[in-house]
């Protein structure tokens, strides 16, 4: 009876009507700062159906020991009780061995590997991958997860816009020397990444944005507060990240990238900064993705189930990560709700301006 038809219904495709019910999201790439830029977003997080936070260490100066990775994590959970962070380290020169074995033995799931130069507070990053194989054989050895911002720095014939698929002979390189070495490619941009997840190994998995399911070149080309890194690309790549979100495929999960800066940063005279900022409206912005996609006619409404929408937010990531399943329960319904235009502390010295502000957006509520 009952449990038939559930089963029924998380085939169905999702946009029957107004309401959908998912178990809570897990974003499994999110950037919550220091600071009074931590202070603002982190309590934002749920706000988006988030209950599981993977968090990038990329803060200044970055998180390089344990023992800093888990005063963050304190931080972090002062600021919001109810959400279990996960904490990482920034894959550094003065990590060793033994590094590895004490942040295993803390509890930090992660080491975060930034190429050089290539994104928002990397400059403290990787010039030359061998040089850390003895940390990766020990992370495999933990059974650690090695998150790679794959791109490689712009140089010669490398530019922002072919980065990513430069960077992917290094990946398959990694995935065959370490092949029980858990690696997660961060926030995929092109169709190339998708494929070269798809058939690496067991071992390698791949995240994705919400923003990358909407964004093309034109849209940050022009606009300063839709420009990121990695950046978006074409047409048919964003496509295929479409089609990988709703292929029911464990190997794709969901990783906001949610990187606030303030508007200043995002708008005034000089370098723009790189980062787009989703969290409070992380889930509702995959859903509304997708709702778009089959609109375009890049996805048929039959592919988009209540089930592989959760594999995408939720069980696939977790069972990478090997957490139990969540129990919360989240509940979105379609009216007239829209994203606000700044988010910002009340003396508004601080402010950020979201992903798609001012557009429509689905609501959301915690329902158990």
């Amino acid at each position: 009876g009952s449990l038939y038809l559930h089963l029924l219904q998380r085939d169905m495709s999702l946009f029957g009507g107004n309401t959908i019910k998912l178990p809570a999201s897990s974003d499994f790439h999110v950037h919550l700062r220091d600071g009074p830029m931590m202070d603002l977003v982190t309590p934002s997080v749920r706000s988006g159906g988030v209950n599981t936070c993977y968090v990038m260490p990329n803060t200044i100066p970055p998180i390089t020991t344990p023992k800093q990775a888990i005063d963050y994590r304190s931080k972090l959970q002062a600021l919001a009780p109810d959400i279990h962070f996960l904490v990482t380290l920034y894959l550094h020169e003065s990590m060793t061995v033994d590094t590895i074995t004490e942040a295993k033995k803390a509890g930090i799931a992660g080491v975060k590997s930034y190429p050089a130069g290539v994104t928002t507070n990397s400059s403290s990053g990787v010039v030359d991958y061998t040089s850390f194989f003895p940390i990766f054989a020990q992370m495999e050895k933990e059974d650690m997860v090695l998150n790679l911002h794959g791109e490689c720095p712009s140089q010669g014939d490398i530019t922002i816009l072919n980065a990513e698929s430069k960077f992917l002979p290094i990946l398959a390189s990694l995935a065959s020397r370490f092949p029980k070495l858990r690696i997660c490619l961060e926030h995929l941009t092109t169709a190339a990444a998708v494929e070269a997840v798809e058939k690496l190994g067991k071992n390698v998995v791949g995240t994705i944005t919400c923003h990358h399911l909407y964004l093309v070149v034109d849209d940050w080309a022009g606009n300063s507060i839709n420009y990121c890194k990695p950046v978006a690309k074409t047409v048919a790549d964003r496509n295929a990240l479409l089609r990988a979100v709703a292929s029911g495929n464990p190997k794709f999960f969901f990783g906001s990238d949610s990187a606030p800066h303030p508007v200043t940063s995002k708008r005034g005279g000089g370098k723009v900064a790189a980062g787009v900022f989703s969290q409070p409206y992380t889930t509702q912005l995959v859903v509304g993705a997708l709702e778009r996609a089959v609109e375009m006619e890049v996805l048929k409404r039959e592919d988009v189930t209540l089930d592989k929408l959760e594999g995408f937010m939720s069980r696939h990531g977790r069972d990478f990560y090997k957490l139990p399943p969540t129990i919360e329960i989240i509940e979105l319904t379609k009216g007239d709700e829209k994203i606000l235009d700044i988010v910002g502390n009340e003396d508004k010295t601080l402010q950020v301006i979201p992903f798609r502000a001012g557009e429509p957006t689905w609501s959301l509520n915690w329902t158990g």
